[in-house]
């Protein structure tokens, strides 16, 4: 500054600062502050339900995808549709998730598109190294597929938290682009949602991050039903405890009724106590001779059916190659040519066999049976 006046980038400086102030005060006033809508207990409620969920739909994805699966303790915060627009600025799928029993609401798992592509690549038999840039109605089967099936999975691992049937209806999924908004007024009416965000890798092909959205009467659900089932499970700790405690309470009590309103209780009472306590004893056990009619009732259970089936082999395909399946097609077994085949009874393995010819029909010569702790053990 000389002779009092600012220089040009003196001025432009300060309008700066200026502007900014004023967008800060702005957002100080519209920002939502987490503690507002969600105490420290329910972040954390939300973010233990987020853990036990989705760590069982890593371990359902790992095994779709052949895959190691790590997803991250998720964070849990609050956003406007305002963060939504500017937060999830990239083209993303949306899986909408229904609750249709033991919960009423909807939530919406967020995804980048290229991370989609390279689930759906690996499910239709590619490597996921290089998968179509451009999702394709046969690429978002295929996520639903594998999405489903790790809902599915959630939805039973909070069936066992919740202690009460939870059920989801079959995942939607929308290829949405940067600046839709639909996702967030899908989801809040009022502009304001949860958001919890898990860190997902899988393999050394993604490393990235799955968002899921949830309105905050839903999350809140969520806390109370928890909250509620780990309150049941407190009476009864407490009660089987107060149980426990009681009889000896009740049995003094019992006593010293006893003593005023009977007094020969005492002298029995005392008898009891006084007696001696004898070793127990057992006779031999002799071995029972069947007679002819008790062997004749064994011998009913002679006529009872069975179903015996004999396995040449079995493979593992994914679904791109079950949908190119045609006439005329070739199904390679994981079994050489050969190798004895499996024989089951009741879908158990009780012994092995070659296949033979009779009289132009296909049977199987039994070459081993099972021994009967293998059986026994096949039985459990």
């Amino acid at each position: 500054m000389d002779d009092g006046k600012l220089s040009q980038e003196e001025i432009d400086a300060l309008l700066k600062v200026g502007a900014d102030d004023d967008e800060m005060d702005n957002y100080g006033t519209n920002a939502p502050n987490s503690a507002d809508y969600l105490s420290t207990i329910e972040k954390d409620t939300l973010g233990e339900i987020g853990n036990i969920s989705f760590g069982s739909s890593a371990t359902t994805l790992s095994t779709l995808l052949n895959q190691k699966v790590d997803i991250t303790t998720p964070e849990i915060s609050i956003m406007t549709k305002a963060d939504f627009a500017n937060e999830f600025d990239f083209e993303r799928v949306s899986i909408y998730v229904n609750y249709i029993e033991g919960f009423d609401g909807q939530n919406v798992f967020v995804m980048k598109s290229e991370d989609a592509a390279i689930i759906s690549d690996i499910m239709l038999g590619g490597d996921g190294t290089s998968p179509d840039q451009e999702l394709g109605e046969i690429h978002l089967s295929a996520l639903q597929e594998a999405m489903n099936q790790m809902m599915g999975t959630a939805a039973t691992s909070m069936s066992t938290v919740f202690e009460k049937r939870v059920d989801i209806s079959p995942p939607t999924i929308k290829l949405e682009k940067p600046d839709s908004a639909n996702t967030a007024e899908t989801i809040s009416e009022d502009g304001y949602m949860v958001k919890v965000s898990f860190h997902l890798r899988v393999g050394s092909l993604i490393d990235s991050h799955i968002m899921q959205v949830l309105p905050i009467p839903f999350a809140k659900q969520f806390v109370a039903q928890l909250m509620k089932a780990s309150s049941s499970d407190g009476q009864k700790d407490a009660a089987a405890t107060v149980e426990l405690d009681r009889p000896q309470e009740q049995t003094n009590q019992e006593q010293r009724t006893a003593h005023t309103e009977n007094p020969q209780y005492l002298g029995d009472h005392v008898s009891q106590n006084t007696s001696s306590i004898q070793q127990a004893t057992f006779s031999d056990l002799e071995q029972v001779a069947l007679n002819s009619n008790e062997k004749r009732n064994l011998d009913m259970l002679l006529d009872i059916p069975l179903n015996v089936s004999v396995e040449l082999g079995r493979t593992k395909r994914t679904v791109k190659d079950i949908l190119d399946l045609s006439a005329g097609s070739v199904v390679e077994l994981d079994k050489l040519a050969g190798e004895p085949v499996d024989i089951l009874v009741n879908e158990k393995l009780i012994a092995k066999g070659e296949v033979v010819v009779i009289d132009e029909n296909f049977g199987v010569r039994v070459t081993d049976i099972t021994s009967q702790s293998d059986r026994l053990m096949k039985l459990k």
